[in-house]
């Protein structure tokens, strides 16, 4: 068997819960961070708050025992191996993807992790969308 990951996934819309579940499916443990206390709480009780045909039972199955939920940041990156950022980039009217969010749960794990982490961004992020927050880019990848 593989290695367990100690994972904590920013973020528990679409993408993050369902990374969540999978990751948690697949053997690993899994803190589930939201900013959003209410949502926090109807997903500890079991309730996935989206339509995706598997989760109601993989989220029975996995939560409380390999996935957990908390509005704690700093808790739950500190205690984990890899981090992934799936928080919301909303449309803007130019439609542009609004990455503020990203920027500010990036800006939040770096000022309070204390150890190497692998830290993965996962929000919906056009190609070269990601401006600083990118290591790849024209210049870097030959194009």
């Amino acid at each position: 068997m593989s290695k367990t990951v100690s994972i904590a996934v920013i973020g528990s819309g679409y993408v993050g819960l369902v990374a969540a579940v999978c990751f948690a499916e697949m053997g690993h443990d899994v803190t589930c961070v939201d900013n959003d206390e209410r949502k926090v709480v109807a997903l500890r009780n079991g309730d996935t708050l989206i339509h995706e045909e598997y989760l109601p039972a993989l989220l029975d199955q996995h939560r409380n025992v390999r996935v957990q939920f908390t509005t704690d940041l700093a808790e739950a990156t500190n205690k984990c191996d890899a981090i992934f950022i799936a928080v919301g980039t909303p449309q803007s009217d130019t439609g542009d993807a609004d990455l503020s969010y990203v920027e500010a749960v990036a800006s939040e794990i770096a000022r309070h992790i204390t150890s190497y982490k692998v830290i993965v961004e996962k929000s919906t992020v056009p190609v070269y969308g990601g401006g600083g927050l990118s290591a790849s880019g024209p210049d870097r990848c030959g194009g």
